[in-house]
């Protein structure tokens, strides 16, 4: 798809990658990536959420294509990448955040780059705080949207009740496949039935998991991304990678994003947040931006979680064509 309607006005026109291949990055598994904009223009990695979400041509958009040389990739397991995280048997165990970090640098290195602009939103910003304290020196600035950093209360927020209190009719259809003795423990529950190769087993799971993600991305409801969401093979990789990663706390210390700020002291940043974000509730931002002060914070005052809402990719824009000059 070229992009939400809404968005027409905000972003650049659509183009297509002059470039795409299938990196491998080992453990049997291989990384979609794809180039688009100026091939000797300004690097810049724009890093999808989920995890499992995988990259959509309407990414390449947030930058202007004159200026930037866009580099998209769908992480292992999701979007184009193989082995399909949808397929009965899939394989979890070599995919982690820190999997991740080495295929993000891997990629930059084998493309040529010396050094990049990190865009991530949602898990995206996870990953894109991971890579930047692992290897500072790579990034040249750092655009970060709906922070989340996988700290046990945002997961519990989400999904062990919390949310609910905003959405309880849609959190009964998330607890519905789950009998109740298992409802404490949401995301263990959910795990066994994502990570058993028996499709009636793991397709409603995978479903509902996705819906209730995708039915409160958005400050309004909005159906095509809940029916884009719940397709069948999609879901299935979603979920369970999502899954994965949040049952292991994403392979990271209690707080480590933002206790080790320090590392991205002198990188330019800006944190954009949605007032109304229930996904990634702005008490994150907030906590990131009092520990690293110097990183412009941008609050969307009518705007929930989605990269697609109207404030929020207004406030993406702007911060790239500021670092564009840069």
């Amino acid at each position: 798809m070229s992009g939400p309607a809404l968005l027409e006005d905000i972003l650049y026109p659509p183009l297509d990658p002059y470039d795409s291949g299938m990196l491998l990055v080992g453990d049997g598994n291989r990384v979609y990536w794809e180039q688009s904009g100026n091939p000797d223009g300004k690097p810049v990695v724009f890093l999808h959420g989920g995890p499992g979400s995988g990259s959509a041509d309407w990414h390449r958009r947030f930058f202007d294509p004159a200026v930037y040389r866009i580099v998209l990739l769908d992480q292992r397991g999701c979007g184009r990448s193989t082995p399909h995280a949808s397929v009965p048997d899939a394989d979890l165990r070599h995919n982690t955040t820190w999997h991740l970090v080495a295929d993000l640098e891997l990629l930059r290195k084998n493309l040529g780059i010396d050094a990049w602009q990190v865009f991530g939103g949602s898990w995206g910003s996870t990953l894109a705080l991971a890579y930047a304290q692992a290897y500072p020196a790579a990034v040249t600035q750092l655009v970060l949207r709906g922070v989340f950093t996988l700290r046990r209360h945002e997961l519990e927020w989400f999904y062990e009740g919390g949310a609910a209190a905003l959405f309880p009719d849609l959190w009964e259809d998330f607890v519905a496949p789950i009998p109740v003795l298992e409802r404490t423990r949401m995301i263990e529950a959910y795990h066994r039935r994502l990570s058993d190769p028996d499709p009636a087993v793991h397709l409603p799971a995978a479903v509902a998991w996705s819906r209730w993600e995708a039915s409160t991305l958005t400050l309004l409801p909005d159906p095509d991304r809940v029916a884009e969401a719940t397709e069948p093979e999609h879901a299935v990789a979603f979920a369970r990678i999502e899954n994965h990663f949040f049952l292991h706390g994403g392979w990271l210390r209690e707080g480590q994003l933002i206790q080790d700020i320090a590392a991205l002291r002198d990188i330019p940043a800006v944190i954009v947040q949605g007032r109304y974000d229930v996904c990634t509730p702005a008490m994150t931002a907030w906590d990131l931006h009092r520990a690293w002060p110097e990183a412009e914070f941008v609050m969307v005052p009518d705007a929930g979680h989605s990269v697609s809402e109207p404030g929020i990719a207004r406030a993406l824009r702007a911060a790239t064509d500021r670092f564009a000059a840069l």
